[in-house]
């Protein structure tokens, strides 16, 4: 369950390193995010030189939560840290060339097959 004011890890090469969300985005009600969300959140540590800077905003997609994500086959996943990936300004493309870490199937079937294509590790 990310929220407002979350601190996030960014699993790209995008250039962030941590975010902080600030906007749940699918409703003015809406409070939490899954995997699968997109937030729009704020570049809070970036690398110098690269693409994406500190105090950007940005949109991105959750992909790894520490809440548990619960499949209908029964089994259920979590993950150790709350990871997100930064998306170019059309919310479909990420605006990285790689992707790091597991990434849950479930991203699949929102249909972000790009990301899924990127990643090395799908759980």
């Amino acid at each position: 369950m990310i929220q407002p004011r979350t601190i996030l890890q960014v699993a790209d090469n995008s250039g962030a390193k941590t975010v902080r969300c600030f906007k749940v985005l699918g409703g003015s009600r809406r409070r939490y995010a899954s995997v699968g969300d997109i937030i729009v959140a704020s570049v809070q540590v970036a690398e110098p030189r690269k693409g994406v800077k500190k105090k950007e905003v940005v949109k991105a997609l959750v992909v790894r939560t520490k809440d548990v994500v619960r499949r209908t086959n029964g089994t259920s996943v979590r993950f150790d840290e709350n990871a997100v990936v930064v998306l170019d300004t059309n919310k479909v493309d990420p605006k990285a060339t790689r992707i790091f870490g597991p990434i849950p199937r479930e991203i699949k079937e929102k249909g972000y097959a790009k990301i899924i294509s990127m990643a090395d590790n799908i759980v």
